[in-house]
């Protein structure tokens, strides 16, 4: 049995942050709103409490019933989890002074206290809450604060609950993998869980659920659909039919590169050619949210066609990871977005879905991709959206501006490998923009087409900031493109971070 940690998510931006230190320490943890503790589930070792948006006092703050939770787990509150230990405890929360926020130091700590095993008072924390506890009921004890927070830190007496009112899990805290790391060690966790760890039981575990029965997928090229076919592919070998579709709409080459990647890996895949297809069904058609429905009807029309060749299909497999889990729930337990990479086929299909890796984030992915031997151009592959170009040619598609798109767009990616700075950054893109502006080449005047370079620096895609490239590189590329492709005369580089703008254009 898999041993976690539970997070109940009160709705803090640092929550998924809080689950990502918690797996780097080799521990496997669940995030779960707040209300929804999984009281039968065996393999809880312990829970953490999240921070909140809310004040603990509000009307409409997230509150719930810690009774069946404090004493049978240890317990660690952060931020708002630690004032909501204490509120529902009888303590006084009240608005601070001043709104505490960023820096501060534990200027006495208790270091005989497990939580602070190997920390020193001095060290440095990260602040951010405009409410402090006031008051501590009479079993909480302070055991760290700061010359403006007297009840940092707290251990209710007789039981393994803490509270922090500090961020332990964002990098400003010196040592706040330190304390979460001592956490898990209160909470007895072994510490074991690793990608290869992760390999074997989600293998074992295919094998038990899917038995002899046949899975079809859909593949994409990108990281998260082939790992799920790799691991799916140790479990069920040539029960297993994956599915390459290709829209029209990919980059220069792409279809017949990861077609020669999936052949070397073993998989047993299908590529079908339907760029005509969906040329067809786009024809004029410029509103993106229009594009996206169009691509995606495309793909399930394409790929139930080739399912019903096939006999005794019983399963989709689809590469959702945690995040995408996360994001279509809502706090209270509403589906608010649907994340399958093949929208609307289940049903369709009548077919029952495995999504083997929806309890990993990317980097997670990335590290089982690694350990599973796959190339490394196929892990390391930027992200790339389902409609593909479809949604970074602005305007209305037709096989032309693919190819000049294409073409720049290669160019764009090649220099960053061979500068190499493609690894340094999240994800790259060249977009076609419906502009035309004059331009002068040899003695002539021209009239054409205009294209942003974009790259972006992240960890998760929730935000992102432009990536600052050598203006050497950036010359460089625009000089390839402007005197290489046909119908481009001018090149821009998109300098706007996520948030405001978001890393696509559309």
């Amino acid at each position: 049995m898999q041993e976690k940690i539970i997070i109940l998510d009160f709705g803090s931006q640092t929550t998924q942050l809080i689950g990502r230190r918690i797996r780097e320490l080799n521990t496997y943890c669940e995030i779960v709103p707040y209300n929804k503790f999984p009281e039968n589930d065996l393999s809880v070792k312990g829970v953490i409490l999240s921070g909140s948006p809310f004040s603990v006092y509000d009307a409409n703050s997230f509150k719930t019933d810690l009774s069946g939770i404090r004493k049978k787990y240890p317990v660690l509150g952060i931020c708002y989890g630690a004032q909501f230990l204490a509120y529902s405890s009888g303590g006084n929360i009240a608005p601070a002074g001043s709104r505490e926020y960023g820096r501060a130091y534990l200027s006495t700590l208790d270091s005989s206290n497990p939580l602070f095993k190997d920390i020193n008072s001095g060290t440095q924390v990260w602040m951010s809450h405009g409410d402090t506890i006031t008051e501590l009921p009479g079993s909480f004890l302070p055991i760290a604060s700061t010359d403006d927070v007297k009840a940092a830190a707290f251990n209710i007496e007789g039981e393994k609950t803490w509270g922090v009112q500090f961020h332990p899990e964002v990098f400003h805290t010196e040592d706040g993998v330190k304390m979460l790391d001592n956490f898990l060690s209160i909470c007895g966790c072994a510490k074991n869980w690793t990608p290869a760890s992760f390999i074997e039981s989600t293998v074992e575990d295919l094998k038990e659920m899917l038995g002899d029965d046949k899975v079809i997928l859909a593949l994409s090229g990108g990281v998260d659909s082939s790992v799920t076919a790799m691991l799916l592919n140790r479990a069920i070998g040539k029960n297993l039919t994956c599915i390459f579709v290709d829209h029209g709409l990919l980059r220069k080459y792409e279809f017949e590169n990861v077609l020669k990647a999936y052949e070397t890996l073993g998989l047993n895949v299908i590529g079908i050619n339907a760029r005509e297809h969906f040329y067809n069904k786009l024809a004029g058609v410029t509103d993106p949210e229009q594009k996206r429905k169009i691509i995606g009807k495309g793909f399930i029309d394409m790929f139930d066609e080739q399912a019903h060749k096939l006999e005794n299909i019983k399963w989709l497999g689809q590469g959702t990871i945690y995040p995408d889990v996360i994001e279509s729930m809502s706090i209270t337990g509403t589906v608010i977005k649907s994340h399958h990479n093949v929208g609307g086929l289940p049903e369709k299909m009548n077919l029952k879905l495995v999504e083997p890796l929806r309890l990993l984030f990317k980097d997670e992915v990335r590290r089982v991709g690694y350990e599973l031997g796959m190339p490394v151009n196929l892990i390391t592959r930027h992200p790339f959206p389902g409609p593909g170009l479809g949604i970074r040619i602005l305007g209305d598609i037709t096989p032309e501006k693919v190819r000049v798109l294409q073409d720049a767009d290669d160019i764009y990616i090649t220099l960053l490998r061979e500068w190499d700075l493609y690894d340094k950054v999240w994800q790259a893109c060249t977009i076609l923009l419906p502009i035309r502006t004059v331009g002068v080449m040899g003695d002539e005047r021209t009239y054409e087409n205009t294209v942003v370079l974009r790259a972006v620096t992240s960890t998760d895609a929730m935000t992102a900031d432009w990536a600052q490239l050598p203006y050497d590189f950036l010359a460089k590329v625009s000089n390839e493109i402007i005197n290489k492709v046909k119908g481009v005369n001018r090149v821009v580089y998109d300098i706007s971070s996520k948030p405001p703008a978001t890393i696509e254009w559309e």
